[in-house]
């Protein structure tokens, strides 16, 4: 009874141990020593620059960029501004202006570049973990590595780019016209998509990870969190940072440190100082460190590599990494002693059929049950709570229940179907299934998903564990509890990594990869005679974070409800209307949209530039504001053979900070130029030809530079046009009387929102 005891309390150590390693557990003061990273000095110079929003081309935007360079400055560095309009890959133009910074190394090798982005989210986002942590963990950084009194062998140069959030134009104005790019060997980017939680390390490069892999071991950074999967599913999903324009368009590889932990903070009026994780800051900095001195000293002209390593943490052996090489014949290993355990046991009449079968039942059983019942509860969820749908980015503000939730109600499922196997003697046979599944998913990885290849690590404890149970007829439970230790250390944190990374669609996985644990814990828990007992623990822990989570569904001051309201006047027509993105009225924007709102239908409208693509939803005739609409010139428009070209000027008359333009699906553009830039690059391979909807594109004004449009249609196309001029100034136009949002509400972000907007329609024909 204690060897069981002792067993579970093993098994709960792990668990607890696995997330408990990720982050540092104190934070550096600011007495710290003067060549040591100091969150707490880190954090002075972010709390003056994530007072407000600063997005590209507002003018809190532009104070955060004197700040900068004063900061800079007062390293003794020689920091310049470079500029230039991009053309983005999401048909986003703007004129980014980067703070650049240089430290001469000793050697005329490759340097190494610390970067990160200065400007916030459009256009209520204050910016303090994205990426104004970032910022300041190179700020911080370079100030204890000057402090230090090394002399780089390497240049070391600093990039505060502008324009991220927009379509990494900063990084695409550096990698594509600076001079300082092609001296670049490796990239150090420290982003966020939160406020808190772990720093993931992800590889960028176009070829092998091997020798950056080894660099970043050697390194030896005090809390890395860092897997290959975790690097294969971000090539998968639409989500780029600016070192993506340092791989595509430079070739040049580099490492992002990137946390993505409270999720429901990202690009929102609540990613503010208060709300940053100080734990998360320190980890930054840990990172930053141990990888400044290394690389700053090594040879970045020896990074490139055509073998791919794979690599994964793990308490107390920091990154495991070895060769891509490996993963088939370590498939092939694994197989071969599974048969090899197989056969031995039916030889030796420890493994028997009929439990075998059991065991496949009892497993495959749990599995499905856990994963369909985990998928159907979020669509319930979902029904009942309507209101979760107005959080876009898919994470709750009870998110974390929810986890909690599910990953509960899959024990309990796995719990209550193998409560029905009462016999010890024939755990042997029932932990077959489970090694068979994982030995499945390996296979499946080696072809399909490589970086997911060192879930075998766990299969080889998993097949010692099965050698002890058929070679003892009572083996220890207490050794087989530590043979449980590497699965529940390397895999416990993904049932939380994949609902924060991907969202809360994806629970019914957390579910899933819940089951796969337990079944490489059955020789441990399959032993407890008493489990209808832990099946309704489980089963009280689920409805209790499911009350938890139903206690916390409403918004709150700590939890403000994101809602949306922009009022738009056609200047053709002289009408104007409310409109809102919401799903979900509230008191705030029924003042404007009541009863006798409209419902906009999707295929009949023009949607706006947003990371989800969302759509107005109602809207309501409003009053017609006399608001200065926008001038249209014509400087040039001439026949030349069969193409009309066109080329044209559109001057806002009130400080434009947005302008959207569409055009007819069908229409057929040519060599078209905005504000001088291409809008087909092969770089960034956008093209107005290949668009998927009415939008063109969008400019983020910055310096009132008025938008200048070139482009030839056929001669006999008629083209319509349709610009939309925005400002964010809603709520402070004088013409408007709209109150300030209530405690409980923030701006709905990712949208075009608190906008005072003006659409003005051109023919030609």
């Amino acid at each position: 009874m204690l060897r069981k005891i002792i067993s579970v309390l093993l098994i709960a150590l792990a668990i607890y141990w696995s997330f408990k390693a990720l982050l540092p557990n104190t934070i550096s003061a600011k007495d710290a020593d003067s060549n040591q990273f100091s969150t707490a000095r880190a954090l002075e110079k972010l709390k003056p620059m994530s007072l407000a929003p600063h997005f590209l081309g507002n003018k809190e935007h532009e104070s955060v960029r004197n700040y900068l360079v004063n900061e800079l400055r007062a390293l003794g560095l020689k920091p310049e501004i470079q500029e230039g309009y991009s053309m983005s890959q999401w048909g986003n133009l703007a004129k980014a202006k980067n703070i650049l910074a240089r430290i001469k190394g000793s050697q005329n090798t490759k340097a190494l570049l610390l970067l990160s982005h200065y400007d916030s989210n459009p256009h209520s986002s204050l910016g303090a973990s994205d990426a104004g942590s970032g910022i300041v963990t190179i700020l911080e950084g370079i100030r204890a590595y000057m402090a230090d009194g090394k002399k780089p062998k390497n240049d070391i140069i600093i990039l505060f780019s502008d324009g991220e959030e927009l379509g990494l134009n900063g990084a695409d104005i550096f990698v594509n016209q600076h001079p300082w790019a092609k001296d670049v060997g490796l990239v150090l980017n420290f982003e966020a998509r939160g406020s808190g939680g772990p720093s993931y390390m992800l590889v960028e490069t176009n070829q092998g990870n091997s020798q950056l892999m080894k660099g970043f071991v050697e390194a030896h950074p005090e809390y890395p969190v860092a897997n290959s999967l975790a690097y294969s599913i971000y090539k998968m999903l639409p989500n780029d940072t600016d070192l993506t324009r340092f791989r595509e368009d430079g070739n040049i590889d580099g490492f992002n440190f990137a946390f993505i932990g409270d999720h429901f903070d990202y690009h929102t009026a609540l990613d503010n100082f208060e709300r940053l994780d100080k734990n998360t800051l320190e980890h930054q900095g840990s990172y930053l460190m141990p990888l400044l001195s290394y690389f700053s000293q090594a040879d970045l002209t020896q990074l490139k590599s055509n073998d791919d390593h794979i690599y994964f943490n793990v308490p107390f052996l920091k990154t495991v990494t070895y060769p891509f090489s490996w993963i088939f014949p370590m498939l092939i290993i694994a197989f071969g002693l599974f048969l090899w355990l197989l056969i031995y046991g039916f030889r030796n009449q420890m493994l028997f059929g009929k439990w075998i079968g059991k065991g496949f039942l009892a497993f495959f059983g749990s599995l499905t049950l856990s994963g369909g019942g985990g998928f159907f509860l979020w669509k319930l969820l979902l029904s009942i709570y309507p209101q979760y749908g107005e959080i876009l980015h898919g994470f709750t503000y009870n998110g974390y229940t929810y986890i909690a939730a599910f990953t509960s109600l899959a024990m309990m499922i796995c719990f209550f179907i193998y409560s029905k196997f009462h016999t010890e003697t024939k755990l042997a046979s029932l932990f077959v299934a489970p090694l068979t599944f994982w030995l499945l998913i390996c296979t499946i990885a080696a072809f399909a998903l490589e970086g997911a290849s060192f879930f075998i690590i766990p299969v080889y404890f998993g097949l010692l564990s099965l050698f002890i149970m058929l070679r003892q007829q009572k083996p220890n439970l207490i050794l087989l509890a530590l043979l449980t230790v590497p699965v529940l250390m390397i895999m416990s944190p993904f049932v939380k990594m994949f609902p924060v990374g991907l969202g809360l669609k994806i629970l019914f996985l957390s579910c899933i990869l819940t089951v796969m644990i337990f079944g490489l814990v059955v020789p441990v828990l399959g032993s407890i005679k008493h489990k209808n007992r832990f099946t309704i623990v489980f089963g009280v822990l689920t409805l209790w974070f499911l009350f938890s989570a139903h206690f916390n569904s409403d918004f709150s001051e700590d939890r403000p409800k994101p809602n949306s309201l922009v009022y738009l006047l056609d200047s053709n027509t002289h009408t104007a209307q409310w409109a809102t993105y919401d799903h979900l009225l509230d008191d705030w924007t029924q003042n404007y949209i009541s009863q006798e709102k409209t419902e906009v239908q999707s295929e009949n409208q023009n949607v706006f530039a947003s990371k989800y693509s969302t759509g107005l939803t109602y809207s309501q005739k409003a009053p017609v504001k006399m608001i200065p609409e926008p001038t249209i010139e014509y400087i040039q428009d001439t026949i030349i053979n069969g193409f009309r070209n066109i080329e044209l000027i559109m001057i806002s008359n009130r400080s434009a900070e947005r302008i959207e333009v569409f055009s007819d699906s069908n229409s057929v553009f040519k060599n078209t130029k905005v504000n001088g830039v291409l809008a087909f690059s092969d770089s960034l391979g956008y093209n107005f030809s290949e668009r998927k909807n009415n939008r063109l594109f969008s400019y983020y004004v910055s310096d009132e530079e008025p938008l200048k449009l070139s482009f030839s249609v056929p001669e006999n196309q008629a083209t319509t046009l349709q610009f939309y001029e925005a400002t964010f100034d809603l709520l402070t136009n004088k013409k408007f009387t709209i109150p300030q949002r209530k405690s409980n509400m923030i701006p709905k972000p990712f949208v075009l929102n608190d906008a005072v907007i003006i659409k003005k329609t051109v023919q030609i024909n």
